[in-house]
């Protein structure tokens, strides 16, 4: 009985323990039907380029509320993955707007599309506007700080405070990098594996280390690969490396007008485009104990919080030390 007992508690031990990417069998579409994201989700219904679109966001807190912050996301993500950073500003009084831009996430996914930053930032001011919200915050990570930059730059205007949490773009990567047609990329993303995207975050994002938290963030890859469209999915991951590798978020920083804090976690290494160098250049990429200070340095006015030791997800590495540095800004 006893030796049964034993065998018993080893099986719950392992079936809660387990990552829940490894006992949880998913399967979703292009546009994630059947995940459930933390809040309530919205659709902005619009036509760009010829086409008919469809732009998923979540709208959370007091609509009454004077205080309106926009959360942009990172290019492996989609607005998911801000439900604990929402949360909070929810408690601080804000109305937060989680989009998800076309190619991610619950939007659609376009067989063609022109992609750029330009566009991405139309689109989310068109949001925005429908939504009769005139003045916000903006916060970008990774990708979406390069967003945040655009929509800085191009409607100054309605932009309070522009956050940027470990932006990529902090240097012009057309300068140092090869260009490659979008095959090549397409080509990559359909190579994509789970164990793949397990590793490379879990050596890129945080420093060799790995947990279920982590790895439920990764539940939507999982059950792409699984689905029917992977295809399409991919082809729109490829579309969007196009503007990362070919415009420069360093030339419009002297263009942002709006008070500007830049959160950098300096161990961060990510550098798009390392593997592929043009011919003798030496430049290291993805030096972010150099970039937040550059950054600063040409952004006019702008204050860096850097958080020692954390990488590029410092809202998932050290929720404590982001959250610190990010209310700080908030509240300067």
């Amino acid at each position: 009985m006893k030796s049964f007992f034993s065998v018993l508690l080893v099986v719950i031990y392992f079936a809660v323990t387990l990552p829940i990417c490894a006992h949880e069998s998913v399967k979703f579409n292009k546009e994630l039907d059947g995940f459930s994201y933390p809040f309530s989700v919205g659709t902005f219904n619009f036509n760009s380029q010829n086409q008919s679109l469809k732009m998923r966001y979540m709208d959370i807190g007091d609509r009454a509320s004077d205080k309106v912050i926009v959360l942009l996301h990172g290019k492996n993500f989609a607005g998911y993955y801000w439900e604990r950073v929402a949360q909070d500003l929810v408690k601080q009084g804000y109305r937060v707007i989680i989009p998800d831009q076309i190619g991610f996430g619950k939007s659609s996914k376009p067989r063609a599309y022109q992609y750029s930053f330009a566009q991405l930032a139309l689109n989310t001011y068109s949001l925005l506007g429908s939504l009769n919200i005139k003045k916000f915050d903006i916060v970008g990570h990774s990708m979406g700080g390069m967003l945040a930059v655009t929509f800085a730059a191009n409607y100054s205007q309605t932009v309070e405070k522009l956050i940027l949490i470990n932006p990529i773009g902090l240097e012009n990567y057309s300068e140092y990098v090869e260009f490659k047609d979008t095959n090549f990329f397409y080509q990559n993303q359909l190579k994509t594996t789970l164990e793949g995207a397990i590793n490379y975050q879990k050596n890129n994002y945080y420093d060799g280390k790995w947990s279920a938290e982590y790895e439920k963030l990764l539940i939507p890859l999982k059950g792409m690969l699984a689905g029917n469209d992977w295809e399409i999915v991919a082809w729109n991951n490829a579309l969007t490396y196009g503007p990362i590798f070919s415009e420069n978020m360093v030339a419009k920083f002297s263009e942002i007008k709006n008070k500007t804090f830049l959160i950098i976690g300096t161990r961060d290494k990510t550098g798009p485009g390392r593997g592929w160098l043009k011919p003798g250049v030496t430049r290291t990429l993805g030096d972010y104990t150099k970039l937040g200070k550059t950054a600063q340095r040409l952004i006019k006015g702008s204050v860096l919080y850097e958080l020692e030791g954390l990488g590029h997800m410092p809202h998932y590495e050290d929720y404590p030390a982001f959250i610190e540095a990010f209310n700080q800004a908030l509240n300067q």
